[in-house]
């Protein structure tokens, strides 16, 4: 368990960097429903893999300790994606659909490239 606390902080760090530069973008470029729309989608990302992380925490707990094992919660995992989705769909002037559907994927990409780097670094220190 504390190999998920430390691979979650540091990807924490990596979202927090790519929501730095999305906020940033926003504010210079004249691209900002596109901007808006990815840091819409990339803060319910995050949201969503912060729930799943807790969520695994009280699943193991709940193992370890002998009780009744509780969900990990997609559905409300999947309704924070629905809102940000009714969200860039009612506010299209603010939020770009499609850039807004990417965000929602930004969790994913962090978790698969961070996992390759650490793939990769580990077969160096071979």
């Amino acid at each position: 368990m504390p190999e998920l606390q430390h691979t979650f902080t540091r990807h924490r760090k990596y979202i927090m960097y790519l929501l730095s530069i999305f906020v940033f973008c926003w504010g210079i470029t004249p691209y900002k429903p596109e901007f808006a729309g990815l840091t819409l989608g990339t803060s319910i990302s995050f949201f969503s893999y912060w729930l799943m992380v807790n969520r695994m925490r009280r699943f193991n707990w709940a193992l370890e300790n002998g009780q009744k094992v509780p969900s990990l919660g997609t559905l409300s995992r999947m309704a924070s994606a629905g809102l940000a989705a009714v969200i860039a769909l009612r506010y299209p002037e603010q939020f770009h659909i499609i850039y807004t559907v990417l965000g929602l994927m930004t969790s994913y990409f962090v978790i698969m490239i961070d996992f390759f780097i650490q793939l990769l670094i580990k077969q160096n220190n071979r």
